[in-house]
């Protein structure tokens, strides 16, 4: 019983420090939280917490603040992520729904996410290289200029010109175009690759050369297009505006975020690796990667069709931050982004 009302003492103080930024006194917990027991006994129990390193005085006299340790016992002891209402989560379907491809998808979530938390957001695009290919079209432009298209399951569309040496003709194309969507349809993007290299050495068609020369040029465009890694760092952020309304108490952490929000290496190792859709993870303060960021905590989680995580959206704010509701904002939008590029 002592334990769990110390609990409580805890739940309530980092409530109230959120919420007011001010240190928290043992008169103040138990008029406003109904903690049924007296101001004596909550003082004890503070000092108690204290001791164990939950709490801190910032100054004789003062009430308590909760300590990095504080806010991580209170993290983990939540039991579960809070849902939405119904109101919060059919506005976020209807902000995210209107999305036209990936990009408006990772644009609108990054403004959704940061609207929902008032904290800095952060959403990586999609890695292309745990994806699989959706399906491969080619289109011809001319006689001898084709329109190569890969679909990835991450709702990603890469398109790409093939220059030809010489005309390929309607029938050689569509074998051309069966062929290498049997080889790479569904195929993540390593196994897709390896199998179109295979089709270089495999004739097609009835005018000897050509063919084989069409798909070789088609082989090396698709897997060009299939292996530009250069998305896996790609992120958006949004909300640094946020940063402003912590004013001095976040004045150190400020100047790192900002410098952060220039490199998106450092973001994504802020970020961490993606978690399986559906589990957030928070790392508080001198828990995460970086010593820079030590007044900051981090609360994140993967996203992905078919409950893939293919890449990690989050945020970035101080310590002194709503954790259950930002940790339900963060778990709603991605689900919503994994349900979107599920349906793409």
């Amino acid at each position: 019983m002592q334990e769990e009302r110390r609990l409580a003492v805890l739940r309530a103080i980092v409530q109230d420090y959120v919420a007011t930024e001010e240190p928290v006194g043992s008169k103040a917990l138990v008029e406003r939280h109904g903690l049924n027991v007296s101001p004596a006994t909550v003082r004890n129990d503070m000092a108690a917490l204290e001791d164990e390193g939950y709490l801190t005085q910032p100054h004789t006299s003062a009430g308590r603040v909760p300590t990095d340790k504080g806010y991580r016992l209170f993290v983990d002891r939540l039991g579960s992520v809070k849902p939405l209402s119904a109101a919060e989560k059919r506005a976020i379907a209807s902000f995210l729904d209107g999305a036209v491809d990936l990009d408006d998808v990772v644009s609108r979530s990054v403004r959704l996410l940061s609207q929902l938390t008032r904290q800095v957001a952060v959403v990586q695009y999609p890695t292309l290289s745990r994806s699989t290919v959706r399906h491969l079209e080619l289109v011809a432009l001319t006689p001898e200029r084709l329109l190569a298209v890969a679909i990835l399951s991450t709702g990603r569309v890469e398109q790409r010109v093939v220059e030809l040496a010489s005309p390929i003709s309607d029938d050689d194309l569509a074998r051309l175009r069966s062929r290498v969507n049997l080889a790479a349809t569904g195929e993540v993007i390593a196994e897709a690759v390896t199998a179109l290299k295979a089709l270089q050495d495999e004739p097609v068609g009835e005018t000897p050369g050509e063919p084989v020369d069409h798909t070789a040029r088609v082989v090396k465009v698709l897997v060009e297009a299939m292996s530009d890694h250069r998305s896996d760092e790609r992120v958006a952020v949004g909300g640094a505006a946020n940063l402003a309304r912590y004013g001095d108490s976040f004045e150190s952490a400020v100047r790192p975020v900002l410098e952060a929000l220039e490199e998106h290496v450092v973001l994504l190792k802020l970020l961490g690796e993606a978690s399986p859709s559906g589990t957030v993870t928070v790392r508080i303060g001198a828990e995460g990667p970086m010593q820079d960021f030590a007044a900051t905590s981090v609360v994140a989680t993967g996203y992905g069709p078919h409950d893939d995580a293919l890449a990690t959206l989050g945020i970035v704010g101080p310590t002194r931050m709503d954790y259950p509701g930002t940790m339900a904002a963060v778990r709603a939008v991605a689900r919503y982004v994994s349900r979107i590029l599920d349906e793409s």
